[in-house]
């Protein structure tokens, strides 16, 4: 009977003391924050501009021929400084006309079919570029023509870009986000939720065309060259909050 007693005793001592644990960690329990996850809808958003170029990067060069590497220099040389002189008379300063190619070349003669012998070097040929800034964008007809006049036989092409590329795309930009905040508001609606505040924004994509090549005509006529407009996009994805 006194060994019951004894184990009915301890047992209580031993529920006693779990419960006083229980009862001081109930308020510590009680003051940590509850993190409740915070409800967001995020969509995307895309905008678009129209912009007009305002400048424009042109390629003209020449390509001459000659029996010895020192004879096609000579003679490419003649034409190209007159070519560089041409373009200098349409206003364009020298800082905006830079070589972007030169180039030196053997010329095999053709062997026959049934000949073993190597092939044998008939003259060269070099090739000279010159990458040109046209910041009167109006004149790069007038700037194609002048250059193919002095000599140009090599037009590499005609690039129309933009000075200010990120200014550009700023209309494009507002417009991606009055979109995307267009689609939360309707999914906000449709969910019964009430539309918070943007919570973060990040710019997927910003694309632009790519640059456009026209090649020029040898001609007597005028190059016919016309800037007109690209489209410029912007692609947002943003995250707003929301309150039930």
């Amino acid at each position: 009977m006194a060994v019951s007693n004894r184990a009915a005793q301890s047992a209580f001592r031993i529920a006693l003391f779990a419960a006083f644990i229980v009862a001081a960690l109930a308020p510590v329990r009680a003051q940590e924050p509850y993190a409740v996850p915070q409800a967001r809808i995020i969509v995307s958003g895309e905008g678009s501009v129209r912009a007009a170029p305002d400048y424009a990067l042109i390629t003209v060069g020449a390509t001459t021929q000659g029996a010895t590497a020192k004879a096609a220099t000579d003679a490419n040389s003649r034409v190209m400084s007159a070519v560089e002189a041409a373009l200098r008379d349409t206003g364009i300063a020298a800082n905006d006309i830079q070589t972007a190619n030169f180039s030196v070349q053997p010329i095999y003669a053709n062997a026959g079919v049934s000949s073993n012998s190597p092939p044998r070097i008939s003259g060269f040929s070099v090739t000279n570029q010159l990458a040109v800034t046209v910041r009167q964008i109006d004149k790069v007809g007038d700037v194609l023509d002048r250059a193919i006049a002095a000599g140009a036989n090599d037009i590499g092409g005609v690039q129309f870009l933009h000075a200010d590329l990120s200014k550009a795309l700023d209309p494009a930009r507002t417009a991606a986000f009055a979109d995307a905040r267009r689609k939360a508001q309707l999914y906000a609606q449709a969910a019964g939720l009430t539309l918070g505040a943007v919570s973060w924004v990040i710019e997927d994509q910003a694309t632009v065309p790519q640059p456009r090549f026209f090649a020029a005509r040898m001609a007597a006529a005028p190059v016919p060259i016309a800037a007109g407009e690209d489209t410029l996009n912007v692609r947002i994805t943003a995250g707003f909050d929301v309150a039930r």
